[in-house]
C-alpha cells in the first residue's frame, strides 16, 4: 500500500467516530493533490504537500481536550508534535517529517507564506472551509483575491464558486 494511503488510514483511525473531521481532511488532501499536480510540483514536494494535507488538522483533538477550543492558533500549537509522531511511526523520512510539522504549525498563518507546499495547503484548506462554512459569494471572492496565489488554485476557486 502507498505510504499516503497508510497515512490516510491512520488519520481515519485517529478521528474514528468523527466523520466531519475525516471528510474535511480527505477533501483538503484531494484539492491539495490536484492543485499540486496542476502546478507541476516535483515528486518530493508533492509527497510533502499530500502528507501535510492529510494531517493538517491533527491538533484539533488535543486543542479541544486541553483548551476546549479548536481555534486555529491552538491547532498550530498542538499539531506539529502529533503530526511528527504519526509520520515517524509510519517511517516517513526526516526531511518530510520536519517540513510537514512546520506546515501543520503554520496552516492558519496567512502572512509570509514561503513555499509552494505551504501556499497550496492554505488554498486547499480555504476551498474546503469556504464551502463547509457556507461563505457568501462576497467572502469567497475576497478570499480568492487575498489568499489564492497559484493560477490553478485561483481557477478552481473561481469555477467552484461561480465567480466568473
Amino acid at each position: 500500500m502507498k505510504k499516503i494511503n497508510t497515512l490516510l488510514n491512520e488519520m481515519i483511525s485517529y478521528y474514528s467516530g468523527d466523520p466531519n473531521r475525516i471528510q474535511h481532511f480527505v477533501k483538503v488532501y484531494s484539492f491539495a493533490k490536484m492543485i499540486g499536480e496542476m502546478e507541476c510540483l516535483d515528486e518530493e514536494l508533492l509527497d510533502t504537500l499530500e502528507a501535510a494535507a492529510v494531517v493538517h488538522d491533527i491538533g484539533i483533538k488535543a486543542a479541544e481536550e486541553k483548551y476546549g477550543s479548536s481555534a486555529g492558533k491552538l491547532q498550530e500549537q498542538e499539531g506539529p508534535a502529533l503530526a511528527a509522531e504519526m509520520l515517524h511511526k509510519l517511517e516517513f523520512d526526516e526531511k518530510t517529517v520536519s517540513r510537514v510539522a512546520y506546515l501543520v504549525g503554520h496552516h492558519h498563518t496567512y502572512s509570509d507564506i514561503q513555499g509552494m507546499d505551504y501556499q497550496i495547503l492554505v488554498e486547499a484548506d480555504f476551498l474546503v472551509n469556504l464551502y463547509e462554512h457556507g461563505s457568501s459569494k462576497e467572502d469567497v471572492a475576497e478570499a480568492c483575491e487575498r489568499i489564492f496565489c497559484t493560477p490553478s488554485g485561483r481557477a478552481v476557486c473561481r469555477t467552484m464558486f461561480g465567480l466568473d
